[in-house]
């Protein structure tokens, strides 16, 4: 799998479970995102998200974005967008001339 970073945590609301992010890539409902550091260390798949109150399916860059989270998140706390790793030309290769 591979990560990608796409922004920080800036603020955690711990009732309705929502962690503030500040992006510096682009998200999409439905992606893979790996929260990392300050105790916390977990992948969710974004299933809301919103920006000013108002429920978005895309966020882009350099925007903050109100993402629901599972467990708690504290400022600082990393995000990454977690993406399967497609197999290299060398790896198919290797791999067609292995099954004959």
């Amino acid at each position: 799998m591979a990560e990608h970073p796409v922004g920080a945590v800036t603020h955690y609301f711990g009732k309705p479970r929502v962690g503030i992010v500040a992006l510096t890539g682009d998200v999409t409902t439905g992606d893979t995102l790996r929260f990392l550091g300050h105790g916390a260390d977990f992948q969710q798949t974004v299933t809301s998200m919103e920006i000013e109150h108002a429920a978005v399916e895309t966020a882009s860059a350099w925007t903050e974005v109100g993402i629901r989270v599972d467990q708690r998140v504290r400022e600082g706390t990393q995000v990454y967008r977690v993406s399967a790793v497609t197999q290299g030309w060398f790896e198919r290769l290797k791999a067609l001339l292995l099954t004959k």
